[in-house]
């Protein structure tokens, strides 16, 4: 059943077993695998189906550094559905050595292991439509598929490590019909968390306080609570919600907003490959079952250990759009095109050092010089990417020069210095806005340098090319658009010690009995992996406890048989 809460009366309590907040990309596989298992499930989500500039400017707050970290407001959807209604689709397991303790990576190690989560990474897959659970080129793509870079062996680095693509899926939109139907489950739109309400003793949570934007204000109370609202939002909630504990939920230590993570991520170097064009295979494949994938590059990790650096991986990239240099009408038309494309998408074609009108002349004179392979990339753009159910990733190019860049994609070292924090200002709701003050370290930017230099040496030994990178100013290319907007990870960690950590090993909140967070908030590190897949494996990992948890009550309440 899915209803609004505009027909909620002032005050009513709704009462339910599992109370999940955020119907997004974790919130609505777990409510609808809670309802299955037997549970009654109420999910609440703030927003309606498709935007409303109104709710979405409840996100509005403040960056410390603006030229580092995009407006508070981007990147994140307060809709059903959350931000898998405009999301890329990409999906990427976390690797083993993510979980491990690297001495070092500073405030590295999960409390869980890779081998625990693997099951639920596969229900993910199947969950976000991103085909088999196998990302490896040499397994999961048909045989005789070209090689990424052919000749290219390597005991320092590989190229068979795959990302897969969701069509994208809008959970909501696909899910929506079992949404309405399940007998077990509630969704409840316009429905806005504004308080986790603790016990006098603030051991448990006793009912959430909720508000419509008319002002409405009712109560949701439950046996179970979860909080997948995205690691900026579970911050802002755990801070706001201070009556019980001034600091907030879970913030005996001064925890919750810390350890801000994103990822570290540019379009680096001019590589050059010496063999013919064909020995280079770039784009995207397609696997057996007709998912779209892409090869990355990255070092083994016995070559991160060795060189004791941050995960990274590395992607053939075409030149700078930004650049008319390279002459190409595709590349040009999407520079032109620029204020017509989402805000998430084009934010890096909108570069601070474009010079006047003569540098726009010089992209039209590249459509212009080029129009035929202008034609044909927006005929197929509308037919694999427009009018296609299973859309086309991204742009990509024929190769015609072997002349490349290098998209690099890093792991963040945790800071505790990097962090989300309250400020004195409100929301419409009465709720505190959040500033963001996002840092990276010298050691996010030296992993990256050092992976680049290993792919240059390797390169170099095989004889296959050369990569040129500009050391006096690479790491202001590198971080020249600031934090990876979407990716928001850390704030509310997970840990053994609630000194050091927000949530158990379970998503458990430290001390509060009934809170739980399923949310990019608690992982430790950030891997080189975008985080979408495997916080949703972590949220059904979640849903299992629960339900074990659960089972395991009420055999210990069942009364002893009579003799």
């Amino acid at each position: 059943m899915i209803k609004n809460a505009a027909d909620i009366r002032e005050g009513e309590t709704l009462d339910s077993e599992v109370v999940i907040v955020g119907a997004g990309a974790a919130g609505i596989p777990m409510a609808l695998e809670f309802a299955e298992a037997g549970f009654q499930v109420l999910l609440l989500e703030s927003g309606e189906q498709g935007q409303n500039d109104e709710i979405q400017s409840l996100y509005s707050g403040t960056v410390t550094d603006q030229a580092l970290h995009n407006p508070t407001d981007t990147y994140r959807q307060r809709r059903l559905g959350g931000t898998t209604a405009i999301w890329g689709g990409r999906c990427v397991p976390f690797d083993p050595i993510d979980f491990e303790k690297r001495p070092y990576l500073n405030y590295s190690g999960w409390p869980i292991k890779f081998e625990q989560l693997t099951p639920f990474f596969e229900k993910a897959n199947d969950w976000l439509e991103a085909g088999a659970y196998d990302y490896d080129a040499r397994t999961a793509l048909t045989p005789g598929t070209p090689e990424q870079i052919k000749g290219l062996e390597s005991v320092r680095l590989h190229t068979n490590s795959l990302e897969r693509f969701s069509r994208p899926t809008d959970l909501y939109i696909r899910y929506k019909r079992r949404l309405e139907l399940h007998p077990n489950l509630r969704v409840l739109s316009g429905a806005n968390c504004i308080g986790i309400r603790l016990s006098e003793q603030g051991g448990q949570v006793e009912h959430l306080e909720l508000s419509t934007l008319a002002g409405t204000k009712f109560f949701a109370k439950g046996i179970n609570y979860v909080l997948s609202v995205g690691g900026i939002e579970t911050a802002r909630l755990l801070l706001a919600s201070n009556d019980v504990n001034p600091s907030g939920v879970g913030n005996d230590h001064d925890v919750v907003g810390r350890f801000y993570q994103c990822h570290i991520a540019g379009n680096v170097g001019k590589l050059t490959f010496s063999g013919p064009i064909d020995s280079i295979h770039h784009g995207y494949d397609v696997s057996p079952e007709g998912i779209y994938c892409r090869r990355r590059i990255m070092l083994t990790e016995l070559e991160q250990k060795r060189l004791a650096v941050n995960n990274v991986v590395l992607r053939l990239h075409f030149p700078k759009i930004i650049d008319p240099s390279h002459k190409n009408g595709v590349l040009s038309s999407l520079f032109i095109l620029k204020w017509f494309i989402r805000y998430e998408y084009a934010v890096r074609l909108k570069d601070g050092n474009e010079q006047g009108i003569l540098h726009y002349l010089k992209h039209v004179m590249n459509i212009v010089t080029t129009p035929l392979d202008t034609l044909a990339f927006a005929f197929n753009w509308l037919r694999k990417r427009s009018l296609a159910s299973r859309k086309f990733p991204s742009v990509i190019l024929t190769n015609k020069s072997n002349l490349f860049s290098l998209e690099v994609h890093g792991e963040q070292e945790p800071n505790p210095e990097s962090r989300i924090t309250l400020t004195g200002d409100k929301d419409a709701l009465g709720v505190p806005k959040i500033n963001i003050d996002w840092r990276y370290t010298k050691n996010d930017i030296s992993s990256a340098r050092k992976t680049l230099q290993v792919f240059a040496d390797e390169l170099e030994r095989t004889g296959l090319g050369k990569l040129e990178i500009d050391e006096g100013r690479f790491e202001e290319e590198l971080m020249r658009f600031g934090a990876y907007g979407g990716h928001h990870i850390g704030t509310a960690r997970m840990g053994v010690d609630p000194e050091t950590s927000v949530v158990d090993e379970n998503l458990k909140v430290h001390g509060v009995s009934n809170l739980y967070i399923a949310s990019s908030a608690v992982f430790p590190t950030s891997s080189q992996a975008n985080p979408t897949l495997t916080l949703l494996a972590l949220g059904l990992r979640l849903v299992g406890h629960i339900t074990l948890k659960s089972k395991d009550s009420a055999v210990q309440r069942r009364p002893s048989a009579s003799v």
